[in-house]
């Protein structure tokens, strides 16, 4: 099953699938130990700075042998691409998903950008993400700007991408403020848009379980989490390496996997139990 059908099947059936960044081979273990213990499907996710950590094949073809070794199904995708060139490259290495981030940019040239990805992603039969409205990136103002039902339709419209990111409360990175997520906004963009279209909430990390339900039972079918995975995989490494003069990283990094796995277990949990209401 291609990522496009998965997530058409979780948008008509009101569930979603948990996309988590990777940053190397240990986050990427944590994952897949999680997806496996819980019997989970699972979507690996790189930005565009791990990309330039890890190298985009080395990371390709890291993260594919990874899911056939621990048989876990799962997708690769690019986390807010930022241009066609990188797109492309990510394309053909392999990834089953990109997004294109243009979000910071007016709403024409915003259609503009993500129709020519979409173009682009058909010769690979890809999924292609994109992002209407302010979701604030790390260290950016955490402002309250929703994306509105008119401007998702007529955007999903124009451009025929298959995900959307929007703005409904969340923020990318450690809230400054307890979030609140605006479910009656999301149930209108819902309502208003193609059930073909999935939608996607960005910032999950320190979101309660209960609004992330929530979220789930009103239309979201992605739910992106980066923040919390590589906090919980360096407070474990910082509090290991405390008065420790242990050299060899094999002894050490199990215990932060091991951490990762746990909060995974926990967030698929949360994802794959929430309740589930039928589409009307």
């Amino acid at each position: 099953m291609t990522l496009k059908e998965k997530l058409v099947e979780c948008s008509i059936q009101r569930k979603a699938m948990l996309a988590v960044n990777f940053y190397n081979f240990e986050t990427l273990k944590g994952l897949l130990l999680a997806a496996k213990e819980t019997n989970s499907s699972l979507i690996l996710q790189l930005s565009e700075s791990s990309l330039d950590y890890m190298g985009i094949m080395p990371a390709a073809n890291l993260a594919k042998s990874m899911l056939k070794e621990f048989e876990v199904e799962g997708w690769l995708h690019l986390d807010h691409g930022s241009n066609i060139d990188i797109i492309k490259r990510c394309l053909d290495a392999g990834f089953d998903s990109v997004m294109i981030d243009a979000s910071e940019k007016a709403f024409d040239k915003n259609v503009h950008i993500t129709s020519s990805v979409v173009r682009l992603a058909e010769e690979y039969n890809a999924n292609v993400e994109a992002e209407l409205g302010y979701v604030a990136k790390l260290d950016q103002d955490q402002k309250t700007e929703f994306t509105t039902a008119a401007e998702a339709k007529n955007f999903l419209d124009l451009t025929g991408v298959n995900a959307l990111a929007i703005a409904i409360g969340s923020a990318h990175g450690f809230y400054k403020k307890p979030p609140s997520l605006n479910i009656e906004r999301l149930k209108e963009i819902r309502a208003n848009t193609n059930k073909n279209t999935a939608l996607v909430l960005h910032g999950s990390s320190g979101i309660p379980d209960e609004q992330l339900q929530m979220a789930i039972q009103n239309g979201i079918s992605k739910i992106n989490l980066a923040t919390e995975t590589k906090n919980t995989f360096m407070k474990k490494l910082q509090l290991l390496l405390e008065d420790n003069d242990e050299i060899d990283l094999r002894k050490i990094f199990p215990k932060a996997i091991e951490e990762v796995k746990k909060l995974i277990v926990q967030k698929l949990k949360v994802i794959n139990e929430s309740p589930k209401i039928l589409n009307k």
